[in-house]
């Protein structure tokens, strides 16, 4: 299941690529060296399972860095990058639902998550259409205020607004964040604005589904739909009949004009289940079409007497 997943492998390589220079210490050379391996697993040799065990190992191999090695900025690219293909890896098993879980054991905590890796949060949870479990870590992450000068706040902030607050319906939430304290540094007015105009127009359509005014349909309209069913009906019937007479017909000198007409029937039939039963305008055709049908049965498999009448 794959989601964003060129510009989140970029990312990954990139920093894959930044970790090729002379390592702080032991431990960052081994989890740049299992970052590499992880994302020739996921890419070239599509073996999941296997890079989701690379990027683990060098995650733990991570946690055993010492103060100086944790200091650097190099640390932190590398963790996030070794957590970017394990969420790849994690998405393409079909394991989703462990996604945020297995973030926060290497996080320890919501507000330490890097922005780009809530974004990828983000995405995956609103590709499975499961933005609800995510709702609770973002703005918890939104809140946090040493978040809000990180590069990807906006991004983040743009993200749930979007992606998650107005699929779940909750226009009000997304209205008091926009115009609250994380609005206001995540957002500049014109992106206010745009934001607020879009949920209006998303309130607005709710309520013209959620307050139909059909028009009354005619009491003939009904009966030809009552009667379009019925004819459906038997035209179902027959072309179980079609195909029992096709069975029973064996290798015979009409079989191949036989199983021409049934392809040819087949197809039509198709045609007609397809068709709007609702739509006035179906019902003579389909009344006409299994008049035609009917006397082809008889022609076909019908007593001499019927066939010649």
């Amino acid at each position: 299941m794959m989601f964003g997943n060129e510009s989140a492998m970029q990312s990954g390589c990139s920093a894959s690529a930044g970790c090729s220079s002379p390592a702080v210490g032991p431990s960052l050379t081994h989890g740049s060296g299992l970052l590499d391996s992880a994302t020739e697993l996921f890419i070239i040799r599509s073996d999941f399972r296997s890079a989701l065990t690379a990027c683990e190992k060098g995650l733990e191999r991570l946690t055993r860095a010492d103060e100086q090695e944790q200091s650097s900025a190099r640390y932190g690219e590398l963790k996030a990058a070794l957590c970017i293909v394990g969420i790849q890896a994690l998405a393409e098993l079909n394991q989703w639902h462990d996604v945020l879980t297995w973030v926060l054991q290497h996080y320890g905590e919501t507000e330490q998550i890097p922005a780009k890796i809530m974004q990828m949060c983000i995405l995956l949870y609103t590709k499975v259409s499961e933005q609800a479990e995510v709702q609770e870590a973002v703005q918890t992450w939104l809140h946090c205020s040493s978040n809000s000068s990180l590069p990807g706040y906006s991004s983040v902030a743009e993200l749930y607004t979007l992606h998650v607050l107005l699929p779940l319906g909750q226009t009000a939430e997304a209205k008091q964040l926009l115009m609250g304290d994380v609005g206001q540094v995540a957002f500049t007015e014109e992106q206010r604005q745009t934001a607020l105009a879009i949920l209006k127009d998303h309130d607005a359509k709710k309520t013209n589904r959620s307050d139909p005014s059909p028009e009354p349909v005619p009491v003939e309209a009904e009966k030809k739909i009552t009667l379009q069913g019925s004819v459906v009906r038997k035209l179902n019937a027959v072309m179980r009949l079609l195909y029992r007479g096709l069975s029973l017909a064996g290798v015979t000198a009409w079989s191949r004009f036989i199983h021409r007409t049934a392809v040819l029937l087949f197809l039509l039939y198709l045609l007609l289940v397809r068709m709007d039963p609702a739509l006035p305008s179906a019902y003579p055709w389909i009344l006409q079409l299994y008049r035609l049908w009917q006397q082809m049965w008889n022609a076909m498999f019908g007593p001499y007497y019927r066939a010649s009448s």
